[in-house]
């Protein structure tokens, strides 16, 4: 792999790269090897070995590396392809196998947010238990309504702009 772990020597690398420093990340990765191997029924290694290609990313923890490298960078498939050695189709896959073990791991290890609620009494279940709320309430501009009425119902008077009603 072109882009490597072994790469990032001082913590503001780590930071940009990841969004972590390093011993967060090397926790990080203990979780989510653990979860791997709890997904795939065996290690990465063990999985390979049947492999007739030889993949690029061969460490649980260069996994996890290049998720949240691509996260963190926002690159299509194939500039990540790129700095990282293969074609942005295998890029997709690698970062998708990656984020469902990332979600597995952040799930088995209690740090998943709750994402399937049922209905109210789920969602005021959940904040019941909640010390600290966070909100996104950001407004997305969309193509103004040319009916007068839909576009009173979605005028904010915000810097003059029409925002989403999502």
């Amino acid at each position: 792999m072109t882009l490597s772990l072994s790469s990032l020597r001082r913590e503001r690398q780590w930071r940009s790269a990841t969004g972590f420093d390093q011993v967060r990340f090397e926790k990080l990765a203990a979780h989510f090897e653990a979860a791997y191997v709890d997904l795939h029924g065996q290690s990465m290694s063990e999985r390979q070995a049947d492999c007739l290609i030889s993949p690029k990313v061969t460490q649980c923890a260069e996994l996890l590396f290049f998720t949240l490298f691509s996260f963190k960078s926002g690159l299509t498939y194939d500039l990540l392809g790129l700095v990282s050695g293969m074609d942005g189709s295998t890029a997709k896959r690698t970062q998708s196998a990656g984020v469902a073990v990332l979600a597995h791991a952040l799930a088995r290890s209690g740090h998943a947010p709750a994402r399937h609620l049922a209905g109210p009494a789920d969602l005021e279940a959940l904040l019941a238990q909640a010390d600290t709320l966070l909100l996104d309430a950001t407004e997305l501009r969309i193509q103004r309504p040319q009916d007068p009425e839909r576009q009173r119902a979605y005028y904010s008077g915000k810097k003059k702009a029409t925002p989403s009603r999502q």
